[in-house]
């Protein structure tokens, strides 16, 4: 702990950073840029696959981020 792992499902360069606190497990969906690290999401792990409303969330940000560069 923590772990991170790719993401292709979200897009290229994204990741799942894991982190335990005491009483919960997080979750951090993030994509690393040449110039920044974009925070996509953060919520609390509650099954074994990340929820579908969580990756699809992540990908419209990545959209409205990218046409603003």
């Amino acid at each position: 702990m923590p772990f991170s792992r790719q993401m292709q499902s979200i897009g290229s360069r994204c990741h799942e950073l894991r982190v335990r606190d005491r009483f919960k497990d997080w979750r951090l969906v993030y994509r690393i840029d040449n110039d920044a690290i974009i925070i996509l999401d953060v919520f609390e792990k509650k099954t074994n696959q990340t929820p579908n409303a969580i990756i699809l969330a992540c990908k419209r940000r990545l959209v409205a981020y990218d046409r603003e560069d």
